[in-house]
């Protein structure tokens, strides 16, 4: 049975989190997309996108880890869904599905399904890439970035990403050899990702930009990566290629530990009080 716009299901909250988390769907090229919309006691309530990385979902990148706790207690309305593919949202097969410009039309979308004509917009990882191309297609709703866990690695890559693709359909976990492969197949199969999905979705998710369409993203942006991150690229290069762009390392965290830790939500909350909308 297909969802209506507006579907609702409520879930328990993690421990870090007392509020019910309120998970609503809406629809936007045949996917329904779970999202949560959550608004802050007090304060401006000016709104931010969050986008999460691949393999992961709003649960895992944005709720666990404190951010929208965070967010909503500093006056910030938090918005957070599930990319196509991912967590509660529809699930396809078909690499075509899942270009880097289909998911920022998703994101896009989301802000036009409730009303909101400009948002900060955060992403990590994946989600960063998301975030990049939203801006470039559709900058006039995107107010302020924050890539987190991806710097220059947007522009140029970082590594070979087929072994992950092989390691997310092997039938045997313990047989894969190729480490990133292993790691990525062990965080999908903790998140109960669809790997069928996740594999169709990195063999087009990770189209690159060049110098000069990164120079073009014009918002006061935030560019932030793990010291010991050895998948995302460093950030000051990618800052240092676009006109409004500071970059901020995390200090002794990998690509894995960088999103929930401390001072990057210190450094994005001073970035955002700012750059208000």
């Amino acid at each position: 049975m297909e969802r209506q716009p507006g579907f609702v299901r409520v879930f328990a909250a993690p421990a870090s989190d007392r509020n019910s988390i309120v998970t609503q769907f809406f629809t936007h090229e045949g996917f329904d997309l779970a999202f949560e919309d959550r608004m802050p006691g007090s304060g401006r309530a000016e709104p931010i996108l969050l986008i999460h990385g691949f393999a992961s979902s709003h649960i895992v990148n944005w709720v666990s880890p404190g951010w929208v706790k965070t967010l909503t207690e500093a006056g910030y309305r938090a918005i957070a869904f599930d990319n196509r593919g991912h967590g509660l949202s529809s699930k396809s097969y078909d690499p075509a599905d899942y270009t880097a410009e289909k998911m920022a039309g998703d994101a896009a979308a989301l802000l036009d399904h409730l009303g909101i004509a400009r948002a900060h917009v955060m992403g990590y990882s994946m989600g960063a890439r998301i975030a990049a191309f939203m801006a470039l297609v559709t900058p006039e709703k995107v107010a302020t970035l924050v890539f987190g866990g991806l710097g220059y690695g947007m522009v140029d890559g970082v590594g070979d990403w087929d072994p992950i693709a092989e390691a997310l359909l092997a039938p045997e976990a313990d047989k894969i050899t190729h480490r990133r492969g292993k790691s990525f197949r062990a965080f999908a199969d903790l998140t109960r990702s669809d790997r069928k999905a996740l594999a169709a979705c990195i063999s087009t998710s990770r189209g690159l930009l060049t110098e000069a369409e990164v120079g073009r993203i014009m918002q006061p942006t935030l560019v932030a990566v793990g010291t010991t991150d050895d998948i995302a690229g460093a950030a000051a290069p990618l800052a240092d290629i676009m006109p409004n762009a500071e970059s901020f390392d995390i200090e002794g965290r990998d690509h894995m530990l960088a999103v929930g830790d401390g001072t990057f939500k210190k450094r994005v909350l001073e970035f955002l009080a700012d750059n208000p909308i």
